[in-house]
């Protein structure tokens, strides 16, 4: 089997899908790899490093995804990188299907099987090849940076000539992994720090990490079979909002960073209470890339409202693209060293973690899965 990794060509990607540790992994267990040249400069993984790791460096992404039976990628392709793909190759990337319905259809039609690494189920098996917890733990570290480099003050106590210095006030929205590294990050920093999410299971992460747990007692279940956030009553949100604008209130940083399901950012802070925090204050909102949790949040970029900076990062994990490409290949590789058997890749359609990636094979798109399947 021959593995190919073109250069990314979204706008302001700079990771790369494959390292060149995890080629010296697969080609060890008798996988050719084959690199677009330049593709991990961006990273800084030279062209000669992949050389030395036994990969085959190659000009033109045209000619990586002609020959790949099996293409890695960090972002989706193109419609047109889809057409430079021979018939019945497979793919595994981060897809995101349910944003990116024309080029599944055109997956579908190039009758490339398909593995999308944000479908992966949440199961003990898959934890290595884990990307969205990987990538989760990148942002959640960045966003307290940026927000350290946004505020008007010290993050930590400080006791100097002048008197005390007292510490930021942090709330951070959502303990899943971004969550947790951004409480934690906080908490390195010196700050002093709440956090809330509508699973109380999270609360004793919470607190082992030194932080306040804050939140609305509820009896129904708060998560799904995948381990994430699912929607609860409107009486419950109702009292989540009243927590959250008397928390907002008072910090200096609020840090975002809820999704449902793992792909739907509910509105949490509306603009009126972004009009009661205090001048100064800074919002940093994780889910700006899925229309973000603060009603004021615009992706991409940063707004001033009323004294209050607003962040709505996209795409944190490029921002560190050495850890970010390292992380995400280590787990590429994971998933496909765990389905290479006897010289060949076992694509066992029965397989739990092969079944929950898949989402075309054979000319059709197959996610979401038939409700029969999912009985």
């Amino acid at each position: 089997m021959r593995i190919g990794v073109p250069r990314e060509t979204r706008a302001g990607e700079r990771r790369v899908a494959l390292v060149p540790e995890s080629v010296k992994k697969l080609v060890g267990a008798g996988i050719q790899v084959t690199v677009e040249g330049g593709s991990g400069s961006g990273s800084f993984f030279p062209d000669d490093a992949y050389r030395g790791a036994g990969a085959e460096i190659v000009a033109g992404g045209a000619a990586v995804l002609g020959a790949a039976d099996l293409v890695l990628k960090v972002q989706p392709p193109t419609p047109g990188e889809v057409g430079l793909m021979r018939e019945g190759a497979m793919l595994l990337a981060t897809l995101l299907p349910a944003r990116n319905a024309e080029v599944v259809a055109a997956l579908a039609a190039r009758r490339v099987t398909a593995f999308s690494t944000d479908l992966i189920p949440r199961i003990t098996r898959a934890q290595a090849m884990d990307t969205l917890s990987s990538m989760a733990n990148i942002a959640g570290y960045r966003a307290v940076l940026i927000a350290a480099s946004e505020l008007p003050r010290y993050f930590p106590m400080l006791m100097t000539a002048a008197g005390t210095v007292f510490p930021a006030k942090v709330f951070v929205i959502g303990a899943g992994v971004a969550g947790l590294q951004a409480i934690a990050t906080a908490r390195r920093l010196g700050a002093a720090v709440e956090a809330t999410d509508t699973r109380p299971a999270v609360r004793e992460q919470i607190e082992s990490l030194g932080a306040k747990w804050v939140g609305v007692p509820t009896d129904d279940s708060a998560q799904d079979a995948g381990g994430y956030a699912k929607e609860l009553s409107p009486e419950f949100y109702r009292k989540q909002g009243e927590l959250i604008a008397e928390r907002c209130a008072g910090a200096d940083v609020v840090i975002t960073t809820a999704l449902i399901g793992g792909i739907k950012a509910p509105r949490l802070i509306t603009a009126e209470m972004v009009r009661a925090m205090k001048p100064g204050a800074v919002i940093v909102d994780l889910a700006a890339e899925a229309g973000g949790n603060c009603e004021l949040t615009r992706p991409g970029e940063k707004v001033v409202e009323g004294g209050v900076t607003i962040v709505g990062p996209l795409n944190l994990p490029s921002e560190m693209p050495w850890h970010g490409s390292t992380l995400y290949s280590r787990n590429l590789t994971a998933f496909v060293l765990a389905f290479w058997k006897d010289g060949r890749f076992d694509l066992d359609l029965g397989d739990e973690i092969i079944k929950g990636a898949l989402v075309t094979h054979d000319g059709e798109v197959r996610h979401p899965a038939p409700a029969a399947a999912k009985a």
